[in-house]
């Protein structure tokens, strides 16, 4: 059964890799000041060779590395945290540590080693506006999880054509095993999914449609895409002049192909009608796009304009959402954030 729903899935990965996905609205991306042009190069997150360029000057101003976190209310927290801690509980129930030892072993270390993303609670939350319970969507944000964890090991490959500069990361396993294993988070991601279909409750559709739009952020022209834009940067004939429709372009395809993904996800999940998948999808590239900004750049004048400019599409797709349900998943583009 489950090499036949491997099969099939990613026959669904080939085929939605090569439909063009939903061209979302963006702002136009504004240029930073001349003077900062040049330094903000050397701040690029998880480009080695990008990242090379900052060693000469470790304490550069403008060097951020820190995840972000949201200010919010006690409530506000506590609703997200019961969200990941329901996330966190399910995927330890999927992956536990079992025979074959050298499979589940290594796939349970890297998926909860890697970086967390809000993107997972996003598909939670966006079931849960559109009138969905949060079980229809959990198998569904703990694929996220994994397919999030999957390229995080890929970006973190101890490879040879390029510097090793991240000697924070742990390569328990090695190289090839983490290779594999991370190939083998994408098939387990999807098959979580597909599990979930039951003709009792109707959903086939909606779980198809849920493992497309995985197939398709996570492909050829989503995370993919991204991860490969920003390996070239530092390939450039040298040259360190930063270039904002290029940030524009790595944050919507990485975090925000995995956070509009999201968004859709939950509402399709959830039952949602076609207007809302489409709303919350807008929503959550622009929280992935703010998230990928400041993931990759400290505050300053710059970065806070593009994040307000994102901020306010972001809540006009909530407008005509159940403004009391609203009030918490909005946080997440709220800008009182700090570092933590």
């Amino acid at each position: 059964m489950s090499e036949t729903i491997t099969v099939i899935v990613f026959s669904l990965f080939h085929l939605s890799s090569q439909t063009t996905p939903p061209q979302l609205p963006l702002p136009p991306p504004s240029s930073p000041p001349p003077l900062m042009a040049g330094a903000l190069s050397s701040i690029i997150h998880a480009n080695p060779r990008a990242r090379a360029f900052s060693t000469s000057n470790p304490n550069h101003p403008l060097l951020s590395r820190r995840p972000t976190a949201l200010a919010m209310s006690t409530t506000d927290q506590s609703y997200w945290s019961s969200i990941h801690a329901d996330i966190e509980t399910h995927l330890k129930q999927a992956i536990p540590i079992r025979p074959p030892l050298v499979v589940f072993e290594p796939m349970h270390h890297l998926t909860f080693i890697a970086p967390q993303t809000s993107a997972p609670a996003l598909c939670i939350a966006a079931c849960e506006l559109v009138g969905g319970h949060r079980d229809q969507a959990m198998a569904a944000a703990s694929a996220l999880r994994l397919m999030h964890a999957s390229a995080s090991t890929h970006e973190n490959l101890p490879l040879t054509d390029r510097p090793n500069t991240r000697q924070t990361v742990d390569h328990t396993f090695g190289p090839n095993i983490e290779l594999l294993i991370a190939d083998g988070m994408i098939s387990f991601g999807f098959e979580l999914v597909a599990q979930t279909n039951d003709p009792d409750q109707n959903n086939s559709v909606r779980v198809l449609q849920a493992i497309i739009e995985i197939s398709r952020a996570m492909g050829s022209q989503g995370v993919m895409e991204g991860q490969y834009n920003e390996s070239q940067y530092g390939e450039s004939d040298g040259k360190k002049l930063f270039h904002a429709a290029w940030l524009h372009n790595v944050c919507k395809k990485k975090e925000g192909a995995l956070h509009a993904c999201a968004g859709a996800c939950g509402a399709i999940l959830g039952g949602g009608s076609e207007e809302e998948i489409e709303k919350l999808r807008r929503y959550g590239l622009y929280v992935g796009m703010i998230q990928g900004i400041f993931n990759r750049f400290e505050r300053n004048e710059w970065s806070w304009k593009e994040v307000n400019e994102l901020r306010d599409l972001a809540l006009k797709e909530l407008k005509d959402f159940n403004q009391a349900k609203v009030k918490t998943i909005s946080r997440l583009v709220e800008t009182k954030l700090c570092n933590v």
